[in-house]
């Protein structure tokens, strides 16, 4: 265990941190899959822009890496693009 401050009160941040970017991390899961599974063309455009930019601020607190979040924001473009089109 812990013996000085210092390393307590990193491991209390610690903690916090994980289940904040837990949380995150899950928030983001569920709506990619709420855009991936819904045919509703006006919920998925309603859905992109939020998404788009919940992966951005996820990328850039590295919960999820950068190029992730590109991969990402780019299969749920052509989700969105192919249901604009048919």
């Amino acid at each position: 265990m812990a013996n000085h401050k210092s390393s307590e009160k990193r491991i209390r941040q610690t903690k916090t941190r994980v289940l904040r970017n837990r949380y995150a991390a899950k928030t983001m899961r569920n709506a990619l899959k709420k855009i991936r599974t819904t045919d509703n063309k006006d919920e998925v455009k309603a859905l992109f822009p939020k998404v788009c930019s919940m992966l951005d601020k996820l990328a850039k607190r590295n919960i999820i890496h950068k190029n992730k979040a590109g991969n990402l924001k780019s299969k749920i473009a052509r989700r969105y693009n192919a249901l604009q089109v048919a």
